[in-house]
C-alpha cells in the first residue's frame, strides 16, 4: 500500500505545475483516517466501569433504600430519650453505644490494656499489613488434595487458640472458643465431603484469608451481641426474654 504522504501528487509543487504556469500553488493537506487509535488492552483483564453512572447509581439506590428503611423503623418503632443526665448518679449498667459494646464485652475478660489497647490494635496492624501481601489477590482455595494434613493442622491450631482463650482471661473467651469452633467445622466440612452439592462445592472454594476474616466477623458479632442483649446490671449475664434489654 502507498503511503499518501509520499505520494508526488499531494505536494504542493507537483500539483501547481500540472495545473498550468499561470496557477498559484495551493497547499493541499490529506487527512489520514486510521482504524480503532485505542491502546491494546488485554483480554484477560477484568471488565472495567465508568464510576459514572455505574458506580453512583447503585450507591444511590443504597441510599434511598436505607434511607426508607430508617423512615418506616422511625414511623413504627418508638426510641424516647432517656431521663437528663445526673453527674451524682451512675446508671447500672453503663453501657457504650452498641458498636463499642463489642469492645466493652471484651473487657469483661481481660485487662484494659489488653483488650482495649492491644488486641485492638494487633487488628489495625493487621489491617495495615494485609494490603502488601496477595492473599487477598489471588485466594487459592485449601488443598483438598491434602485433606488429613489440612484437617490435623487446622484442629491442632484451633485446640492451641482455644486454649489460650480459656486460660488467659478472667473468664473463659466463650466468643471466640465458639467462632473458632464454628469456622473450624464450616472448614472440615468443606474440606473432607466429596459431595458436588453446591453449599459444599461453595466451602471447598473458599481461601484461607476468607476464613480467618470470617472468624474474626463472628467473633466481633457474637461479642456485640452479648453486650447488647444479654448483659445487666453488675454487668451479669441475663436473659432478655425474662428480664428485658439493659439499655
Amino acid at each position: 500500500m502507498n503511503d499518501p504522504m509520499n505520494d508526488p501528487m499531494n505536494d504542493p509543487k507537483t500539483f501547481s505545475a500540472g495545473a498550468g504556469a499561470d496557477a498559484r500553488a495551493v497547499p493541499v493537506r490529506v487527512v489520514v483516517v486510521q482504524g480503532d487509535e485505542r491502546p491494546p488492552v488485554d483480554a484477560s483483564d477484568e471488565p472495567m466501569v465508568m464510576t459514572m453512572p455505574h458506580l453512583v447509581v447503585r450507591e444511590l439506590i443504597a441510599l434511598l433504600g436505607l434511607s426508607l428503611v430508617l423512615i418506616v423503623l422511625s414511623l413504627v418503632a418508638n426510641a424516647p430519650l432517656k431521663e437528663i443526665a445526673d453527674a451524682t448518679r451512675t446508671p447500672n449498667p453503663a453501657k457504650a453505644p452498641w458498636y463499642f459494646l463489642g469492645l466493652q464485652e471484651l473487657l469483661h475478660y481481660y485487662p484494659p490494656l489488653v483488650s482495649g489497647v492491644i488486641l485492638p490494635g494487633l487488628l489495625v496492624v493487621a489491617l495495615v499489613v494485609v494490603p502488601y501481601f496477595r492473599i487477598n489477590l489471588e485466594r487459592p482455595p485449601l488443598p483438598v488434595a491434602h485433606r488429613l494434613r489440612v484437617l490435623l493442622v487446622l484442629w491442632f491450631t484451633i485446640t492451641v487458640l482455644s486454649v489460650l482463650s480459656y486460660s488467659t482471661g478472667a473468664q473463659p473467651v466463650w466468643p471466640f472458643i465458639g467462632a473458632l469452633l464454628a469456622v473450624g467445622g464450616a472448614i472440615t466440612v468443606g474440606v473432607a465431603s466429596r459431595s458436588q452439592r453446591r453449599a459444599l462445592v461453595w466451602l471447598r472454594a473458599r481461601s484461607l484469608s476468607f476464613w480467618i476474616f470470617s472468624w474474626f466477623l463472628l467473633t466481633a458479632t457474637v461479642l456485640t451481641v452479648i453486650g447488647v442483649f444479654f448483659r445487666g446490671p453488675g454487668w451479669a449475664f441475663t436473659l432478655p426474654w425474662r428480664e428485658g434489654i439493659y439499655y
